[in-house]
């Protein structure tokens, strides 16, 4: 084949795809063998660009397109001795003859590159919705430089004045809270009753009221139809289900898939997620083809089973164990516990494990706190809120997963978790953990600590909690236990559940006649410490049926009166 640009007809090692893993695998491989010849092809005209910083970029956060570039092609080439071929589309590998085909999209030339080991680091791509105007310009994804340049010079020239994000993952809080920040009438249009839906329902409706009192209009249970342009072919309206959205601007950002057509035509196995299957070595089931990041599977270390979790900080480890292996190592890729964290507005939301109802469907007997503290001493000047919800099985006692939102921070909470489930630590190890305090630091019971210590109190029978989900649920249905707010009646006054009997702790003891013993008995109150209290008072008192409502109206994130 015709060879116009001075393409290796053979290397030692070719990468194919130039984000994260792919640039990862070629660097590592580079430092691990100086002599070996390696190559990189990538449809893009850009390598190692941060696609997270994407959104933040749009809001001038990240102020130029430079700023984004990890290493430029010519570094690559200059420093590293590696051969980086933009835009060339790869369209065929022969696995038995161990060469790839690719096309020079600047010309249309093919070219072929025989290799001894091959690495496939092509990602994924996002979600086309299937609607009609889809091709309006103004209607866009959010995945590539290209892209990120394109909505930011229509933002530059003052032709966005309403814009629509639909959906309300990660990218598409982070993209919409940018909008917002420069002015621009935002809606988030998610197609499921809440945001964040890889949270907890109550965790993400904390972070989803927030959103919404920074003048975000938030729809959930809406679904896109279609986008309706002007007589220039400019969008003009997102169309719903329950109604047209003016909107100069849609980001679409509802989720991506894996790139694996090529890979699955050489023979390449895909897995039970139909992302490319390979093992803790990175290996496919061909030989001598590895595959890494967006691409492929993982495997969960909480369940062990395999797992699709596209993620930049797992892409870049996975690119350094195949570098390794690609030139004779020996090094393991464990897998991921699907760790996530993501700032919409002025509240951080992560979580890492799983979430309640993953751990009832994989047979788990779950057990749940909700907590909120404060991320440094609440006396001290500057604190502020976070609540964090940690999940456990009842009968190991192993801590399943954490979720955590708020203003405060909430990032060392949540890795000192992280560190914890990966070394499978139980509630009982947890709960002792000697973590920093100083009062500019930590609380002297961290959130993390006092987590362990209310699910220890669960498991062992000491206390018995709702979650506020699960409460609402109930009283949706007309099952609503008497609630009984302990609060001061100055608080109640502020909010209260609908249907609430106050009676203040101060004076509970004296009341207890008026109260039925035989009752289901829900305890409300601030943060959950008033309710424990009083649980003990109304449980020495013959009280049978006494829960408590878990992290109180703090965590509570339904509707008040």
């Amino acid at each position: 084949m015709a060879d116009t640009c001075n393409c290796p007809h053979h290397v030692d090692l070719l990468v194919i795809g130039a984000v994260a893993a792919g640039t990862k695998a070629a660097a590592k491989a580079r430092r691990e063998n100086p002599q070996m010849s390696i190559a990189v092809l990538t449809e893009g005209d850009y390598i190692s660009y941060a696609v997270c910083g994407l959104p933040y970029y749009l809001g001038n956060v990240i102020r130029t397109r430079q700023e984004l570039l990890v290493v430029k092609p010519e570094d690559f080439e200059l420093q590293r001795d590696i051969r980086v071929l933009l835009r060339h589309r790869v369209t065929r590998i022969d696995a038995e003859a161990k060469t790839v085909r690719a096309v020079d999209l600047s010309n249309d030339a093919q070219i072929d590159i025989s290799y001894d080991k091959l690495v496939y680091a092509t990602g994924a791509r996002p979600v086309v919705l299937p609607v009609p105007g889809i091709d309006l310009r103004g209607v866009t994804t959010l995945r590539t430089i290209a892209d990120g340049e394109r909505i930011r010079a229509m933002l530059d020239a003052g032709q966005v004045s309403s814009a629509v994000v639909v959906g309300g993952g990660f990218v598409g809080i982070e993209t919409a809270e940018s909008l917002a920040k420069l002015g621009v009438k935002t809606t988030i249009v998610e197609a499921l009753d809440h945001v964040l839906n890889t949270f907890d329902r109550g965790i993400a409706l904390l972070a989803q009221e927030h959103i919404v009192a920074k003048g975000v209009d938030v729809r959930i249970a809406t679904k896109v139809t279609g986008f309706r342009g002007d007589d220039k072919g400019n969008l003009a309206f997102v169309q719903t289900d329950s109604g047209e959205i003016e909107a100069q601007l849609a980001v679409v950002s509802v989720g991506v898939r894996p790139n694996v057509e090529v890979a699955v035509e050489a023979g390449v196995a895909l897995g039970p997620t139909r992302a490319i299957a390979v093992d803790d070595h990175m290996r496919t089931t061909v030989a001598d083809i590895y595959a890494a990041g967006d691409c492929c599977e993982v495997t969960d270390l909480v369940t062990g089973r395999p797992r699709w979790w596209p993620m930049g900080s797992t892409a870049n480890k996975q690119g350094r164990v195949v570098g390794i292996n690609a030139t004779g190592g020996d090094e393991a890729f464990p897998g991921v516990l699907g760790t996530q964290i993501v700032r919409a507005f002025d509240y951080t939301v992560g979580k890492v494990g799983l979430t309640t109802k993953e751990a009832r469907e994989c047979g788990y007997d779950v057990v749940t706190a909700t907590v909120p503290s404060s991320d440094i001493a609440s006396y001290y000047p500057g604190y502020r809120s976070i609540i964090m919800k940690m999940i456990a099985d009842r009968a190991t006692g192993r801590i399943l997963g954490v979720q955590v939102v708020g203003e405060g921070a909430a990032d060392k909470p949540l890795d000192a978790c992280v560190t914890a489930i990966t070394l499978g630590a139980t509630v009982e190890q947890v709960k002792n953990l000697d973590l920093g305090y100083a009062p500019p630091f930590a609380p002297a019971m961290s959130v993390v600590n006092v987590a362990a210590d209310v699910l220890d109190n669960k498991i062992k029978g000491r206390v018995t909690g709702i979650d506020p989900c699960d409460l609402q649920d109930r009283c949706a249905v007309g099952d609503t236990p008497f609630l009984l707010d302990v609060r001061t009646e100055p608080e109640v006054i502020v909010g209260a559940i609908p249907g609430v009997t106050n009676v203040p702790l101060d004076e509970l003891r004296s009341r207890l006649g008026e109260l039925d013993r035989d009752a289901e008995t829900v305890l409300v109150c601030k943060v959950g410490k008033r309710a424990y209290l009083a649980s003990g008072m109304l449980e020495a008192a013959g009280f049978g049926n006494v829960a408590i409502l878990d992290g109180g109206m703090s965590a509570w994130p339904f509707e008040t009166e």
